[in-house]
Order: structure tokens, then C-alpha cells, then sequence
């Protein structure tokens, strides 16, 4: 391309300092080095993590250096490519990811998990391999969250975390495979391993926890619970597969207690889908003892959990899971293969799609519980 080993001037969203809204700037995003891929970013999801680091940054989030780029859930054209990649080509279809995928680590050659750990602590901290950016605005780097930066109409990123995709697959729908669907769908079908003619219930009706009530659903599970305190929901929640909705706030007792009696002792899989460890405890204590299994999908780095005990003692299981274990490079093409053939929803999971230049409409509409996923076209700004 005309661009190749050139600096690329384009329109990027800007956080600048914590708490403020985004800034739409023009941003320099310099040439891919060694090992390195420079991708045109066509859609963007808006995801809630994305807003909590914005927002919320010290509290469920470490602190990351401002002023960066956020953005994590994406899909994109191949624009150029550094020395030594081999994965992908100028014009190839790509999602990327900000778990790696090495596929010669121990971690990568083992079926046991998805924690590659290539780059893993430089794109956690916003920057690349050499511990820089390779983004700027106005002079001064601008650090990339979590390695993706999918806010700004190029990105550059690790060839370790780009997943090649077929050609006619569309960007604006499997960009949700870059995070939230892929979440909650594995941690369904990966982490809790839901059984046919089980019982679930999926704590959080937002894109993570509709994912895992369709992870369930695939499962053949024979009941799927969705709990959620936005009633407005529940009818979305119904047509990705839940059998019953609740509201924490319809009751006078903990919603566990709730569930417990719903179901006759509890259900076999709860999934936790919010990020909170008031939820997670309940989720856990909504399963049944003997068996019953509690798998934490939702995000939160800084806060803690404090469970009985006993819980665990009379056999329940408590695990979590991140990026729902798929083995990301390897493993979100066969979701975009399974997307193509009709056996996995994205679409319904779309709600708004806007140009980058309303990218805080966005945020205000998640924020509201008026969205699920809203998807952002960076091309069209």
C-alpha cells in the first residue's frame, strides 16, 4: 500500500485524563517495527471496560498511564507489516486481540489454558515490545490500553495478537469476537463446561452475560436463568435462550435464596458476568452443593472476594476464566467460522452503530443500560 513504511495522520479518540470525555484528535501512528502489524481499524465495539477505565480508573481497574487510546474489541484490514511476520499480509481480514497467542509457549502448547504471556506485561501497561507507543497526538506519545487501541483509525499492534480471518467475513459484526461474545460464550462452554439438561443461571444480562445465556443454550441446558436489576433486558435475554428472567429488586430476600428455591436446591452452573464480588458470592451461592459450579466471567483487577468456606467444602466449584479460554489467534476464526455458518448470534447483540466522532453517545448509551453493544464505524468519521 501507498502507505507502507510511512507515518499515517488519522482520527483517533483521546482520553486525556481520567473522568473526562473523549476527545476526537488527529493522531501520527508510525510504521509497524520487527514482529509488528499496522491494521486499518473498520468497527469497533464499545465495551465496559472500556468505559471503567475511563471513569472508574483506581477503583475495579489498576491504573494505566494517560493520555491512551482505549478501544479492545475490533476488526480491521491488514495495512502493512514489520520484518519477520509471517501470520498475516497487507489486505488480509484481522481481528485483533489483547490476549497473545505465542503457539510456542508452555502455556500456548497446553490445553489446560489461554494465558499466553507474549508482550503480555508491556501491552497490560499500554505500550510494545520496545516499551513505547507507536501512536502520538500533538507531540506526545499516547500509550495504547491494552496493546489494542481499536479508538483510533489505525492501530498498530504484537503479530502475536492478530487473528486472520476469512475474507468474507463482515468487520462490523465479528469485532464483537475480539472481547465481550467471546467472553461469555466460553465461559459457558470452555470454563463451566454446561452440561445438556442442566440448570444455569447467568448473573448480568449485558453482551458478556447474553453470550454466556447462548453459550447455554448451545449446551442444550435444559434451564437458563438470567438475573439482571434493568428489566428492559429480559426480552433480549429470552430470545438468546433464557427460560426465566428475575429482578434482584422484585425480591426482600438475597436473590441467591431466590434461585435456590426456584430450582429445588440450586442450579448446576452460575455465571457471574458483572465484575462485582457481591454478585459473585451470590452466583456461587445460587449453585447446588454437591456439584454445583460458579464461573467468574465478569472483570474487576483491585477488589476482593470473601466466601464461606463451607461453600466450597460441600463440593461446589469456584473458577474463573478470561477471554472465556479461547486459545485467542488460533480459536476466534473458528467463532468467526461459526458466526458465517449460522451457528452463533452476533447481530442481536448490536443495538446502536455510530461514526467515532459520537463515541461518548456511545458511552452515555452504555452506561444507561439503553445498549448492548454498540458498535463504532471508524471509517466513516
Amino acid at each position: 500500500m501507498a502507505t507502507d513504511g510511512k507515518v499515517i495522520t488519522c482520527k483517533a479518540a483521546v482520553a486525556w485524563e481520567p473522568g473526562k470525555p473523549l476527545c476526537i484528535e488527529e493522531v501520527e501512528v508510525a510504521p509497524p517495527k520487527a514482529h509488528e502489524v499496522r491494521i486499518k481499524v473498520v468497527a469497533t465495539g464499545v465495551c465496559h471496560t472500556d468505559w471503567e477505565y475511563l471513569f472508574e480508573t483506581g477503583k475495579g481497574m489498576k491504573f494505566r498511564p494517560f493520555p491512551l487510546v482505549l478501544g479492545h474489541e475490533a476488526a480491521g484490514i491488514v495495512e502493512s507489516i514489520g520484518p519477520e511476520v509471517t501470520r498475516v499480509s497487507p489486505g488480509d481480514k484481522v481481528i485483533p486481540l489483547f490476549l497473545p497467542y505465542c503457539g510456542e509457549c508452555e502455556r500456548c502448547l497446553s490445553p489446560k489454558t489461554n494465558h499466553c504471556k507474549k508482550n503480555w506485561t508491556n501491552m497490560q501497561a499500554g505500550v510494545l515490545a520496545d516499551g513505547t507507543s507507536r501512536i502520538s497526538c500533538k507531540g506526545q506519545q499516547v500509550y495504547q490500553f491494552l496493546g489494542v487501541s481499536s479508538f483510533s483509525q489505525y492501530t498498530v499492534v504484537p503479530d502475536t495478537s492478530v487473528a486472520k480471518i476469512r475474507s468474507d467475513a463482515p468487520l462490523d459484526k465479528v469485532c464483537l469476537l475480539g472481547c465481550g461474545v467471546s467472553t461469555g460464550y466460553g465461559a459457558a462452554i470452555n470454563a463451566g463446561k454446561v452440561e445438556k439438561d442442566s440448570s444455569c443461571a447467568v448473573f448480568g444480562l449485558g453482551a458478556v452475560g447474553l453470550a454466556a445465556v447462548m453459550g447455554c443454550k448451545v449446551a442444550i441446558a435444559r434451564r437458563i436463568i438470567g438475573v439482571d436489576i434493568n428489566p428492559d433486558k429480559f426480552e433480549k435475554a429470552r430470545q438468546f435462550g433464557a427460560t426465566d428472567c428475575i429482578n434482584p429488586r422484585d425480591y426482600s430476600k438475597p436473590i441467591q435464596e431466590v434461585v435456590v428455591e426456584m430450582t429445588g436446591g440450586g442450579v448446576d452452573y452460575a455465571l457471574e458476568c458483572v465484575g462485582s464480588p457481591a454478585i459473585m458470592n451470590a452466583a456461587l451461592e445460587s449453585t447446588r452443593d454437591a456439584w454445583g459450579t460458579c464461573v467468574i466471567a465478569g472483570w474487576t483487577e483491585t477488589e476482593t472476594m470473601s466466601i464461606s468456606v463451607e461453600k466450597l467444602l460441600m463440593g461446589r466449584t469456584l473458577k474463573g476464566t478470561y477471554f472465556g479460554g479461547w486459545k485467542s489467534v488460533k480459536d476466534v476464526p473458528k467463532l468467526v467460522d461459526d458466526y458465517m455458518n449460522h451457528k452463533l448470534k452476533l447481530d442481536e447483540f448490536i443495538t446502536e452503530k455510530l461514526p467515532l466522532v459520537q463515541i461518548n453517545k456511545a458511552f452515555d448509551l452504555l452506561k444507561s443500560g439503553k445498549s448492548i453493544r454498540t458498535v463504532i464505524s471508524l471509517q466513516d468519521s
